[in-house]
């Protein structure tokens, strides 16, 4: 199962602990980020393959930030763990973008906070720039913003934030690399009986129950943490595989469908969980109505809905709800995420999309509802 779900694997989302990081807390491990830069590198420009578009979520920050300021113990006041992720913030960024430009690859820092993902716009306007940066061949490295959140809107670990990137970013495969070999059936450390688990359901209740409690005294996950990622990276379509980061060339060979770690394989496709949620949305915030040569574009050719085949708008919808696509006889013929809001829909209806930034002064995309974000009624 892990040749097909990994080989197949386009777009990847890799996430990395504070322990592998920092070498347990004694500072960042240059070899090691430089290893992983080179095998990301080798990922998007495709060596021996086809090319990869890769995300990298980095712990790290704070475990650095401790390390410059002589602190042996991780702090417990909200203030100083944000000034200990000011001043790592600092090497990490710096240290990723050095080793990934050795090997010929441009990056990026994106520092997100829970309240990012869960406002709709800004939600939708780092899923825009995290894309274009990979159409770029960029390799976006991101961490949680730790200087300025709070308890309140922390995701509590970047195993939670690299499953929900991957869904930001509707990837194809999570790959978590940690200082074990993957999951267990009980901590191998305590219980000699643990047997290694090669492959399970992502979201089965068993799972939970095998993993152990907090992780070190450097990061804040467990294996817990990785088992409810999973689950959540799974809700997307996205499999998660968890392997030891140092495993030689552990990426790369992932990627060419080599059996290591856990791998925990999503119930539903990427494809299918996405168009069966936005089957399943009951509620429409409003609708647009398209004329014959749109419904044939939409549902003969399988194009995205252009502004140009668009006749009106009803109801009143933000960017990113779920609407309807009719026809000129109110028939729902397609459903799917607007990219504009009903206000700037209505001024765009049979315009190209050459005057977007016209009528609107942006253009945040060139179609109305992308093809990929659209799902056919039956009918």
């Amino acid at each position: 199962m892990v040749s097909s779900v990994l080989r197949g694997a386009r777009r990847i989302v890799v996430k990395v602990g504070s322990s592998l990081v920092t070498n347990e807390g004694r500072g960042l491990d240059e070899a090691a980020i430089g290893e992983w830069s080179r095998q990301l590198a080798a990922l998007v420009r495709g060596d021996g393959g086809a090319p990869r578009e890769v995300v990298m979520v980095s712990s790290g920050a704070i475990a650095e930030g401790m390390k410059r300021l002589g602190w042996a113990a991780r702090p417990q006041e909200i203030h100083e763990l944000q000034a200990a992720a000011a001043v790592g913030q600092m090497g990490l960024a710096q240290m990723y973008e050095t080793k990934l430009r050795e090997q010929g690859m441009g990056s990026a820092q994106v520092l997100l906070t829970h309240a990012d993902l869960a406002d709709r716009e800004r939600y939708l306007n780092a899923r825009s720039t995290l894309l274009t940066l990979l159409r770029l061949g960029v390799v976006p490295v991101i961490n949680e913003n730790d200087t300025v959140v709070t308890d309140e809107i922390k995701f509590g670990d970047n195993d939670t934030l690299g499953a929900l990137v991957a869904n930001l970013v509707e990837a194809d495969a999570l790959i978590i690399l940690t200082d074990q070999k993957g999951l267990y059936t009980a901590d191998p450390r305590r219980d000699t009986s643990a047997q290694f688990v090669h492959e399970a359901q992502a979201g089965d209740p068993a799972l939970e129950s095998m993993a152990g409690g907090a992780g070190s005294s450097i990061g804040k996950g467990g294996m817990i943490t990785k088992i409810l990622a999973a689950k959540r990276a799974a809700g997307s379509g996205a499999s998660t595989v968890i392997a030891w980061g140092r495993e030689p060339g552990v990426l790369l060979r992932l990627a060419q469908g080599e059996a290591l770690g856990t791998l925990l394989v999503a119930p539903t496709q990427k494809t299918q969980a996405r168009k069966q949620w936005m089957a399943d949305h009951l509620q429409l915030r409003g609708s647009v109505m398209v004329d014959a040569g749109a419904v044939v574009k939409l549902r003969d050719e399988g194009k995205s809905l252009l502004s140009i085949g668009m006749t009106s708008v009803e109801g009143e919808f933000s960017r990113g709800d779920v609407i309807a696509v009719r026809d000129d006889s109110g028939r729902e013929i397609a459903r799917g995420l607007a990219n504009y809001a009903s206000a700037e829909a209505r001024l765009l209806c049979r315009k190209p999309s050459s005057e977007f930034e016209q009528l609107l002064g942006y253009v945040a995309e060139p179609e109305m509802v992308h093809r990929d974000n659209l799902v056919l009624a039956s009918l």
